[in-house]
């Protein structure tokens, strides 16, 4: 499931870089600590990796 703006496909990036342990999960704020708990490594891969052209900043 591909992000649906680039507000969410940063925070899944964010979330993505704290499952992995590349960066510390206090450092998570917001969207991208729910998103560090409830979704899989999987799940956090293919929203970070949506492409950026043609997104809107934040979703409405």
């Amino acid at each position: 499931m591909p992000a649906k703006s680039k507000a969410q496909q940063q925070a899944a990036g964010a979330a993505l870089a704290a499952k992995r342990g590349e960066i510390s999960k206090d450092e998570l704020v917001g969207a991208s600590r729910e998103m560090f708990e409830s979704m899989s490594e999987k799940e956090l891969e293919e929203f970070a990796s949506t492409k950026r052209k043609c997104k809107p900043e934040h979703k409405r």
